[in-house]
């Protein structure tokens, strides 16, 4: 097939309790990959500020937003300005009492193409989300899955979230209905008590799972997460937080890893990605058309028992 190339770029920061310092960073990046001929940019997960999900306080919810509202506003009006998809990440308030972590997908011309509310929501130590978080629809309306594909003038995005990334059910239902590339805004990172060893196991597969997302699927995947070390509220120590891996990175329908940043920095990855060799990618391994589908139906279970 004749060559297609989409001109990507991942934003990678690390935040500060300012918000407005933190949004004013990611508009100079994303103007800077703008500037380089990006036509799609991804910032990483709840780019506007701290990762408030160290700890409960349910103070941290007056830090909603709507949708639209003020930085769909903000960051459409950018996206238009620059002629690009920007793929944003927000605290939402849907209504009194109900909070989603909702990626937005803005256009071109600056319109919402569409919205993905975070499906899995860990609750762990340092990641308590479930208290802030309700989990995204299964199904809309329409019919359609939470797992949907957003529409823009570039294509159809895949866009979930972090702790989404660990789940092959989403990037193949993703994959199913049509999507073309997949798109991971994320914030993870170590415990800085954590041994050398166990970190480099946590970042490799963290790393290798996406991968395996490209080529199970013969899709390329966009992956932006934070960086910088972000103390807990109620750190005992000054070691007592989350140290952001960073190591965004952009890879291609079989895995193959086009660009990766480090641990450490703020910057941007950009890269050209052949949109044509997914057809050809999938015609070499036809996974699609090999899965057996009448096998599968425990899937819907929680386990075999």
């Amino acid at each position: 097939m004749q060559k297609r190339d989409m001109r990507v770029a991942v934003i990678q920061q690390a935040n500060t309790a300012d918000m407005n310092a933190n949004q004013q960073k990611s508009e100079q990046l994303i103007r800077n990959a703008a500037a380089d001929g990006a036509q799609l940019v991804l910032l990483q997960e709840l780019h506007r500020g701290l990762y408030f999900c160290q700890t409960e306080d349910t103070t941290v919810f007056d830090q909603a937003e709507t949708i639209p509202g003020p930085s769909t506003e903000r960051f459409g009006a950018l996206a238009n300005e620059l002629n690009i998809v920007l793929v944003t990440s927000l605290f939402e308030k849907r209504a009194a009492g109900l909070y989603h972590n909702t990626a937005v997908v803005l256009d071109s011309d600056g319109s919402i193409a569409g919205t993905y509310r975070k499906m899995h929501i860990p609750d762990d130590p340092g990641f308590y989300e479930k208290f802030y978080f309700t989990p995204g629809d299964a199904r809309f309306n329409n019919g359609d899955s939470g797992f949907t594909p957003i529409q823009t003038s570039l294509g159809k995005l895949g866009v979930l979230v972090c702790w989404d990334q660990w789940y092959p059910e989403a990037a193949r239902l993703m994959a199913l209905a049509g999507a073309e590339l997949l798109l991971y805004p994320t914030a993870i990172g170590w415990d800085r008590q954590d041994t050398n060893d166990e970190q480099q196991r946590q970042l490799n597969a963290w790393i290798t799972i996406q991968r395996s997302h490209a080529v199970a699927n013969g899709l390329p995947v966009l992956v932006a997460n934070r960086t910088g070390f972000e103390g807990s509220p109620i750190a005992k120590d000054a070691n007592d937080g989350i140290e952001f891996w960073g190591n965004s990175f952009i890879a291609g329908p079989q895995g193959e890893v086009l660009t990766q940043s480090d641990a450490t920095g703020d910057g941007i990855l950009i890269t050209d990605i052949d949109m044509a060799r997914t057809e050809n990618v999938r015609r070499i391994w036809p996974y699609l058309r090999d899965r057996r589908i009448d096998g599968y139906e425990d899937l819907l279970k929680r386990y075999r028992d």
